[in-house]
């Protein structure tokens, strides 16, 4: 018999302990609004808000401090100074949200803060690049646009795949094109705009009755809020390599709920007398040496770029690493136990509907 992490007969009642997880994700999504709302909103990077970015390479070793000692003179507002590259390479990005200081001007005052403060170290500044304010918006618009329009698509497909009413999908696609229509009318910003067609798309699920895309969907919200509230709480920056990372979670989320929807969906065509919640149970514990096998894998990979990918993927890893196991956890205890109050199988009938349509 080959090597086996859970044995086939394990029955752990996940269903069981569903208001704890409940309780446990309410906590930590509470915990990151509030720390949203004490500081303003996101944390954006230049590539959101705006600014220049400053690459410089020494030829030998200087600390991070020394480095933001030395610059304090400049007088550039929102100066972040990070290591770049392996450790020996002595190279480092400097951040500043400038943008309306003319990019000759960040180097001269860069350069001379250095010879002064750091005598008898060479260096070179290899590049300058500036995001303006308009462009950063734009992109900030633009990555908003494109997490709200993957979640939809999931929703749409969710709900064909699984409950085979593509006319409901289509129909939940036109209520939301309709409301945000309606919503632009009225000059609504495009944060709200995005949350709002959230909100719109939970809410046509649960009335159309898409219980599988609704468990999908609020799991994938979970993983995000969740995510974002981790960064905002640790003061983290929100900016392109963010977003990157936020979309691989809603992927990676969607294939944990999928492999258990599809259980949970081949379970009750031969268990229709069966309790629901059973299994629901039956079907998570089926797969759980599964998403353990893969989830662990992929943090092990995760942590490795995490603690030694260097600076540029450091925040692009420690988002996939909290992303994909809040992922993990939504699958099991989140997107499933929702089929519970909202999915076909809450009463036998409706679960025998199900059988004689697949």
């Amino acid at each position: 018999m080959g090597f086996q992490i859970i044995k086939p007969n394990t029955n752990i009642n996940f269903i069981g302990i569903r208001r704890i997880a409940y309780i446990i994700s309410l906590t930590v999504i509470l915990a990151g609004l509030g720390s949203l709302l004490v500081k303003g909103g996101p944390q954006y990077g230049i590539d959101f808000a705006g600014g220049m970015i400053v690459q410089i390479k020494f030829d030998q070793q200087v600390e991070v401090d020394q480095l933001k000692s030395a610059l304090g003179d400049t007088d550039l507002p929102g100066l972040v100074v990070q290591s770049f590259g392996q450790e020996d390479d002595y190279e480092f990005l400097v951040r500043t949200s400038a943008s309306d200081i003319p990019s000759d001007t960040v180097r001269k005052r860069v350069s001379d803060a250095l010879s002064s403060d750091l005598p008898g170290l060479g260096f070179e500044v290899q590049r300058l690049e500036m995001v303006g304010p308009k462009v950063g918006s734009d992109l900030r618009s633009k990555a908003l646009e494109a997490v709200f329009y993957a979640v939809l698509i999931i929703a749409i497909y969710i709900s064909g795949r699984f409950e085979q009413r593509w006319f409901a999908a289509i129909a939940m696609a036109a209520g939301l094109a309709t409301g945000i229509y309606l919503l632009k009318l009225l000059g609504i910003p495009m944060a709200w705009l995005i949350l709002a067609a959230m909100l719109i798309t939970l809410g046509l699920c649960w009335f159309l009755k898409l219980s599988f895309a609704l468990g999908a969907v609020i799991a994938l919200v979970h993983d995000v809020l969740i995510t974002v509230g981790v960064f905002s709480v640790l003061g983290k920056e929100f900016d392109l390599t963010t977003i990157a990372a936020v979309l691989t979670i809603i992927g990676y989320s969607l294939n944990d709920t999928i492999i258990v929807f599809d259980r949970i969906r081949e379970n009750m065509k031969g268990r229709a007398r069966e309790d629901f919640a059973a299994t629901i149970n039956a079907s998570i514990n089926q797969t759980l040496s599964r998403t353990i096998l893969t989830s662990g894998t992929t943090l092990l990979v995760i942590l490795c770029l995490w603690m030694f990918g260097g600076g540029v993927i450091h925040d692009f890893a420690l988002a996939l690493l909290v992303g994909i196991g809040t992922g993990t956890f939504s699958s099991i205890f989140v997107a499933a136990p929702i089929l519970l109050s909202f999915g076909p199988g809450s009463s036998l009938d409706e679960r025998k509907e199900v059988e004689a349509t697949s």
